[in-house]
């Protein structure tokens, strides 16, 4: 197709395109590995062999792709008798693409042999943009399923039983998942790691000594922790086995009732979940364990492992159940209002993005963003919606329910819908069709009139909002001059009308005033804009973050966030004029944040540091220490520079 004629298409048939070009199956289906891989430490490189049986999925077939890391050079691909087969790397998307002779026929499983080595230490161009997910270091080693450090077709979806032996010199050891054995080959060992359920083998450490071992809780850990953060392993052994309690409670049996726990490097991500295994970076690993990424990541031992995605357009199912269960561990620990501000943000977060809907995920990079707006923060606001909608009881009857129908195989969002139906004795294809294959957000505006009735009021009005395809329920509070009354009016389409009786006199009528709704309001709109400048300004993008900003402005002229964000972008560029007028803004704002305030003080502090006006920053320090909000260390950084200082940073 022309680019011409691409530009040519209504929009609504290049998405159309789109979502069913990916949507599409694999043209294989990968049954199994016999991988072996000889990991030598000094030189930082690995040899290896991988042996792959598939099956094709089309007709005709005659050539094959799979991923494979580009630090690795192929030397040879052979069939099962042993010929040779052609190869073509594309190094643009990390793939390999393998030739046959003649067509292959349908249905018939073939068997291709890799033989491949290369160096992998760390600094390599990784096949998720900017994250590390291999790296071969003089002490240890990991080669997680991301690195693509061997070839793999139908990432994150296609399921397959593996057996790895992983050779290794004698005064290390490895780790990884399924049944090991260890046989002794001179001054090498060779550890071998069989699955026979399909799922997603082939995530492995090198370690040296032993694990701090910690049980808690039924839960047994053995933890790889290196250098000071070795202290940390008997908190964070603790804390683990709380949380696959909680979780356990949650979606039934845990498919490993222990976990091995293997620091990765800077630069790896905070956390990675494999089968029975949980990769942590140096700089997740605190002294107090991370109560999130510990909920998130665990979870994915039920949501990616124990069933997983049936391909990449569903991954809210994994993402977002992992996202949410963040939520519902705080919630079990400290009471429902304590997340009320948790459910807030993920809400902004989900907002963020809505170029395309959760169900075309499949478009955006591997670990972006993006990506996890739309199928981690948007997945767990559809899933906490869901959950009000048919009430606690029948979603954690159907989240515990998914282990026994989807255990070792593939699941769809409408698997999902139909659980939820069957749990909550409702349909629910409408608001499936609404939250994940649409876009946008409710708008509610309401108008109503009170009645005088013989037994006591009656409120009457319209709820409308923009949305033609909308229906979902939603609660009214009517604030009387006694108890309040609620009830749930299901909203459909632009406009609903309702009746409500009360027994007090109705002095105010609230629409969702628990915030259940993922929808959008004056409020709503700064938030969202503020959090897509901050997202900007993390990478370097200051113009185009100071633009979301002024946005957020002009819906709310007294945001004391957004006044604060534009001030850090200022104070970054060393305008500081224009920061000084920003965080005064800021502090005669709405006071929302808190925490604006006491930085905001802080901050100007600097400023007149940096212009050398001494006693006016120590007179904002001063003020700074005066609020008591420690937020972030304010308090600590107060005191330090009104001891000494604030120097800025030389420029290059």
């Amino acid at each position: 197709m022309s680019r011409a004629f691409g530009r040519a298409l209504p929009i609504v048939w290049l998405l159309a395109l789109a979502a069913a070009a990916q949507d599409r199956r694999s043209s294989i289906d990968v049954e199994s590995y016999k991988i072996g891989v000889q990991i030598d430490l000094e030189s930082q490189s690995l040899k290896a062999t991988a042996e792959v049986v598939f099956t094709p999925q089309d007709e005709s077939l005659q050539t094959v792709s799979f991923e494979l890391n580009n630090a690795l050079n192929i030397s040879e691909v052979k069939d099962d008798s042993g010929k040779p087969l052609t190869t073509a790397r594309q190094a643009q998307d990390h793939t390999v693409k393998v030739s046959f002779p003649a067509p292959l026929a349908k249905g018939k499983p073939q068997t291709i042999t890799f033989v491949y080595e290369g160096r992998l230490n760390g600094t390599e161009d990784s096949p998720v943009y900017g994250i590390k997910f291999a790296a071969i270091q003089k002490d240890h080693a990991f080669l997680l399923y991301p690195s693509r450090w061997f070839p793999i077709s139908g990432y994150t979806t296609d399921r397959y039983t593996a057996e790895i032996k992983v050779i290794v010199p004698n005064a290390v050891r490895t780790v990884s998942s399924g049944l090991e054995t260890v046989e002794d080959a001179g001054a090498r060992k060779v550890y071998s790691y069989t699955t026979q359920k399909p799922g997603f083998a082939g995530n492995l450490a090198v370690v040296q000594g032993g694990a701090k071992r910690v049980s808690s809780q039924g839960v047994t850990s053995d933890i790889w922790f290196r250098a000071d953060r070795a202290a940390a392993a008997q908190a964070w052994g603790d804390e683990i086995g709380k949380v696959m309690t909680y979780l356990t409670s949650l979606y039934g049996i845990a498919p490993s009732s222990n976990l091995l726990v293997v620091e990765t490097d800077e630069g790896a991500p905070g956390g990675y979940a494999g089968p029975g295994l949980l990769f942590l970076s140096p700089g997740a690993i605190t002294a107090q364990p991370a109560q999130r990424l510990l909920a998130n990541q665990l979870t994915r031992q039920w949501f990616g492992n124990l069933f997983s995605p049936v391909n990449r357009n569903h991954l809210w199912i994994t993402n977002g159940m992992a996202r949410y269960a963040e939520i519902l561990y705080l919630e079990s620990l400290n009471g429902p209002q304590s997340v009320e501000a948790d459910i807030k943000d993920l809400y902004v977060d989900a907002l963020t993005v809505t170029d395309a809907p959760v169900r075309q995920a499949a478009r955006y990079e591997d670990y972006s963003p993006e990506l996890f707006a739309v199928t981690g923060s948007k997945g767990a606001a559809v899933l906490h919606m869901l959950r009000w909608i048919i009430g606690d009881q029948n979603f954690f009857k159907m989240l515990k329910g998914l282990q026994d129908q989807f255990a070792y195989k593939s699941i769809s969002t409408d698997d999902v819908r139909k659980a939820a139906e069957q749990a909550g004795g409702i349909q629910l294809q409408g608001f499936f069709i609404q939250w994940l294959e649409s876009t946008g957000a409710p708008e509610f505006t309401m108008e109503y009139t009170i009645f005088r009735t013989q037994k006591g009021f009656r409120v009457m009005g319209k709820i409308t909002q923009d949305l033609d395809t909308f229906r979902m329920p939603v609660e009214l509070k009517i604030e009387t001059e006694g108890n309040p009354e609620t009830k749930r009016v299901d909203v459909v389409g632009t406009a609903t009308d309702f009746s409500v009786d009360t027994f007090g006199k109705p002095k105010k009528v609230v629409i969702d005033p628990m915030g259940r709704v993922l929808r959008l309001s004056s409020d709503m709109r700064v938030r969202v804009a503020i959090r897509r400048g901050e997202q900007l300004a993390e990478i370097g993008e200051y113009n185009e973050a100071l633009k979301e900003y002024q946005k957020a402005l002009e819906v709310n002229r007294i945001s004391s966030l957004a006044h604060y964000r534009v001030a850090e972008v200022f104070f970054l560029q060393g305008n500081y004029q224009s920061a000084a007028n920003e965080f005064r803004e800021s502090l005669s704002g709405d006071g929302d944040p808190g925490w604006a305030t006491v930085w905001s003080h802080i901050n100007l502090g600097k400023i007149f540091d940096i212009t050398q006006q001494r006693e006016r920053a120590v007179n904002e320090y001063t003020q700074a220490v005066r609020t008591k909000d420690n937020t972030q260390g304010a308090q600590e950084e107060a005191a330090r520079y009104l001891k000494t200082p604030y120097q800025r940073q030389e420029k290059n």
